[in-house]
Protein backbone atom coordinates (compact mmCIF):
# COMPACT_ATOMS: atom_id res chain seq x y z
CA UNK A 1 0.00 0.00 0.00
CA UNK A 2 1.06 3.32 -0.60
CA UNK A 3 2.56 5.33 2.64
CA UNK A 4 2.63 9.10 3.31
CA UNK A 5 3.56 10.74 6.13
CA UNK A 6 1.66 13.67 8.09
CA UNK A 7 3.09 16.13 10.42
CA UNK A 8 1.20 17.95 11.97
CA UNK A 9 1.06 20.04 15.34
CA UNK A 10 -1.43 20.30 18.43
CA UNK A 11 -2.13 24.40 17.80
CA UNK A 12 -2.08 24.57 14.27
CA UNK A 13 -5.51 26.03 12.65
CA UNK A 14 -5.37 24.32 9.31
CA UNK A 15 -3.94 21.22 10.79
CA UNK A 16 -7.43 20.63 12.46
CA UNK A 17 -9.06 20.35 9.04
CA UNK A 18 -7.29 17.45 7.56
CA UNK A 19 -6.96 15.53 11.09
CA UNK A 20 -10.97 15.53 10.74
CA UNK A 21 -10.94 14.03 7.15
CA UNK A 22 -7.39 13.02 6.15
CA UNK A 23 -8.73 9.03 7.45
CA UNK A 24 -11.59 9.35 5.14
CA UNK A 25 -9.72 10.41 1.76
CA UNK A 26 -6.28 8.30 2.53
CA UNK A 27 -9.22 5.05 2.91
CA UNK A 28 -10.43 5.88 -0.31
CA UNK A 29 -7.43 6.91 -2.02
CA UNK A 30 -5.59 3.00 -0.54
CA UNK A 31 -2.80 4.85 1.04
CA UNK A 32 -1.64 4.25 4.56
CA UNK A 33 -1.26 7.52 6.43
CA UNK A 34 1.37 7.87 9.05
CA UNK A 35 0.61 10.46 11.70
CA UNK A 36 3.23 12.55 12.96
CA UNK A 37 3.28 15.29 16.10
CA UNK A 38 6.30 17.30 15.72
CA UNK A 39 7.00 21.20 16.56
CA UNK A 40 5.96 23.58 14.02
CA UNK A 41 6.38 26.21 16.45
CA UNK A 42 10.45 25.21 16.83
CA UNK A 43 10.74 25.47 12.86
CA UNK A 44 9.17 28.53 12.85
CA UNK A 45 11.40 30.61 15.58
CA UNK A 46 14.70 29.21 14.17
CA UNK A 47 13.28 31.20 11.05
CA UNK A 48 12.27 33.85 13.21
CA UNK A 49 8.79 33.85 11.70
CA UNK A 50 5.93 34.19 14.79
CA UNK A 51 2.48 34.55 13.78
CA UNK A 52 1.72 36.28 16.87
CA UNK A 53 3.00 39.22 15.52
CA UNK A 54 0.72 39.41 12.79
CA UNK A 55 -3.08 39.95 13.71
CA UNK A 56 -4.02 40.33 10.63
CA UNK A 57 -2.80 37.28 8.78
CA UNK A 58 -4.87 35.44 11.93
CA UNK A 59 -7.70 36.96 11.65
CA UNK A 60 -7.92 35.68 7.62
CA UNK A 61 -6.87 32.34 8.97
CA UNK A 62 -9.40 32.18 11.24
CA UNK A 63 -12.08 33.11 8.42
CA UNK A 64 -10.30 30.43 6.27
CA UNK A 65 -10.72 27.53 8.49
CA UNK A 66 -14.59 28.14 8.90
CA UNK A 67 -14.99 28.51 5.15
CA UNK A 68 -12.80 25.44 4.60
CA UNK A 69 -14.66 23.44 7.52
CA UNK A 70 -18.09 24.46 5.82
CA UNK A 71 -17.02 23.21 2.50
CA UNK A 72 -16.19 20.16 3.65
CA UNK A 73 -18.75 19.75 6.48
CA UNK A 74 -16.19 20.15 9.05
CA UNK A 75 -17.76 21.10 12.78
CA UNK A 76 -16.88 24.44 13.57
CA UNK A 77 -18.05 26.81 15.96
CA UNK A 78 -16.19 29.72 17.11
CA UNK A 79 -12.36 30.71 16.50
CA UNK A 80 -10.26 28.36 18.65
CA UNK A 81 -8.39 29.71 21.50
CA UNK A 82 -5.30 30.65 20.41
CA UNK A 83 -1.72 30.81 20.97
CA UNK A 84 -2.68 27.66 23.35
CA UNK A 85 -0.20 25.25 25.09
CA UNK A 86 3.02 27.10 25.69
CA UNK A 87 4.61 24.20 26.86
CA UNK A 88 3.92 22.04 24.05
CA UNK A 89 1.77 19.17 26.60
CA UNK A 90 -0.51 18.24 24.04
CA UNK A 91 1.49 17.74 21.36
CA UNK A 92 3.69 15.44 23.93
CA UNK A 93 0.86 13.64 24.96
CA UNK A 94 0.04 12.76 21.40
CA UNK A 95 3.94 11.05 20.97
CA UNK A 96 2.85 9.11 24.45
CA UNK A 97 -0.75 8.01 22.62
CA UNK A 98 0.98 6.79 19.50
CA UNK A 99 3.80 4.98 21.08
CA UNK A 100 0.93 3.12 23.26
CA UNK A 101 -1.92 2.45 20.53
CA UNK A 102 -4.29 5.54 20.53
CA UNK A 103 -2.67 8.22 19.10
CA UNK A 104 -5.24 9.20 16.09
CA UNK A 105 -8.04 8.69 18.91
CA UNK A 106 -6.22 11.27 21.36
CA UNK A 107 -5.69 13.44 18.01
CA UNK A 108 -9.11 13.45 16.98
CA UNK A 109 -10.78 14.00 19.95
CA UNK A 110 -8.51 16.54 21.69
CA UNK A 111 -8.72 18.80 17.88
CA UNK A 112 -12.29 18.57 18.74
CA UNK A 113 -12.33 19.66 21.70
CA UNK A 114 -9.85 22.76 20.80
CA UNK A 115 -12.52 24.31 18.53
CA UNK A 116 -15.23 23.72 21.05
CA UNK A 117 -13.41 25.98 22.97
CA UNK A 118 -10.70 23.72 25.49
CA UNK A 119 -7.41 25.46 25.18
CA UNK A 120 -4.96 22.13 24.30
CA UNK A 121 -3.03 21.26 27.25
CA UNK A 122 -5.18 22.82 29.96
CA UNK A 123 -4.62 20.74 33.07
CA UNK A 124 -8.74 19.95 33.20
CA UNK A 125 -9.56 19.01 29.44
CA UNK A 126 -6.23 17.16 28.82
CA UNK A 127 -6.87 14.65 31.93
CA UNK A 128 -10.79 14.31 30.64
CA UNK A 129 -9.47 13.33 27.23
CA UNK A 130 -6.84 11.02 28.68
CA UNK A 131 -9.52 9.40 30.78
CA UNK A 132 -12.19 9.43 28.02
CA UNK A 133 -9.71 6.68 26.63
CA UNK A 134 -9.15 4.68 29.51
CA UNK A 135 -5.99 5.78 30.46
CA UNK A 136 -4.11 7.09 33.65
CA UNK A 137 -4.08 10.59 33.67
CA UNK A 138 -1.15 11.16 35.92
CA UNK A 139 0.98 8.26 34.44
CA UNK A 140 0.64 9.52 30.80
CA UNK A 141 1.38 13.15 31.80
CA UNK A 142 4.50 12.04 33.51
CA UNK A 143 5.31 9.67 30.24
CA UNK A 144 5.08 12.97 28.32
CA UNK A 145 7.11 15.01 30.48
CA UNK A 146 9.84 12.65 30.72
CA UNK A 147 13.31 13.38 28.77
CA UNK A 148 12.66 9.90 26.64
CA UNK A 149 9.55 11.60 24.89
CA UNK A 150 11.25 15.03 25.04
CA UNK A 151 13.84 13.47 22.53
CA UNK A 152 11.21 11.58 20.73
CA UNK A 153 9.68 14.83 19.94
CA UNK A 154 12.78 16.54 19.12
CA UNK A 155 13.50 13.77 16.90
CA UNK A 156 10.32 14.19 15.23
CA UNK A 157 10.70 17.83 14.84
CA UNK A 158 13.92 16.81 13.49
CA UNK A 159 12.49 14.61 10.65
CA UNK A 160 10.04 16.93 9.81
CA UNK A 161 13.17 19.56 9.75
CA UNK A 162 15.50 17.59 7.32
CA UNK A 163 12.60 16.81 4.97
CA UNK A 164 12.14 20.69 4.51
CA UNK A 165 8.77 21.05 6.79
CA UNK A 166 8.24 24.46 7.51
CA UNK A 167 4.43 24.61 8.33
CA UNK A 168 1.57 22.65 9.65
CA UNK A 169 -0.08 20.59 8.24
CA UNK A 170 2.93 18.99 5.87
CA UNK A 171 2.14 15.98 3.97
CA UNK A 172 5.31 13.86 2.69
CA UNK A 173 5.75 11.52 0.40
CA UNK A 174 9.04 10.37 -0.34
CA UNK A 175 11.34 13.05 -0.45
CA UNK A 176 8.37 15.39 -2.39
CA UNK A 177 6.55 17.54 0.08
CA UNK A 178 3.04 19.34 0.22
CA UNK A 179 1.93 22.15 2.80
CA UNK A 180 -1.42 22.84 4.16
CA UNK A 181 -4.21 21.34 4.44
CA UNK A 182 -5.29 22.60 0.90
CA UNK A 183 -2.53 20.04 -0.66
CA UNK A 184 -4.16 16.97 1.32
CA UNK A 185 -5.74 15.36 -2.04
CA UNK A 186 -2.71 16.49 -4.01
CA UNK A 187 -0.48 15.03 -1.78
CA UNK A 188 -2.60 11.76 -1.95
CA UNK A 189 -2.78 11.89 -5.58
CA UNK A 190 0.92 11.44 -5.31
CA UNK A 191 1.28 8.40 -3.29
CA UNK A 192 -0.40 6.50 -5.23
CA UNK A 193 1.09 7.69 -8.10
CA UNK A 194 -2.01 9.09 -9.96
CA UNK A 195 -0.56 13.29 -10.04
CA UNK A 196 -0.32 14.59 -13.38
CA UNK A 197 3.35 16.09 -12.65
CA UNK A 198 4.14 12.07 -12.17
CA UNK A 199 3.03 11.17 -15.86
CA UNK A 200 5.22 11.13 -18.45
CA UNK A 201 5.06 13.06 -20.93
CA UNK A 202 4.88 10.71 -23.51
CA UNK A 203 1.40 9.81 -22.59
CA UNK A 204 1.64 6.35 -21.96
CA UNK A 205 0.44 6.81 -18.32
CA UNK A 206 3.29 5.23 -16.74
CA UNK A 207 5.15 7.49 -13.78
CA UNK A 208 8.42 9.01 -14.35
CA UNK A 209 11.25 7.08 -13.14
Amino acid sequence: MPQMDFFYFFGSCYAYLSVMWIDKLAAEAGVEVQWRPFSVRDLMTEKGYSLRTQPTKMTYIFRDVERRARLHGIPFEKPPIWPTDPDQLANRVGIVAFNHGWGREYTLASFEKWFEGQALGADESLRAIIRAHEKDPDEVISLANSPETRAQYDQETDAARQFGVFGSPTFVVGQEIFWGDDRLEEALAWAKGAHPALIDASGSGQPQA
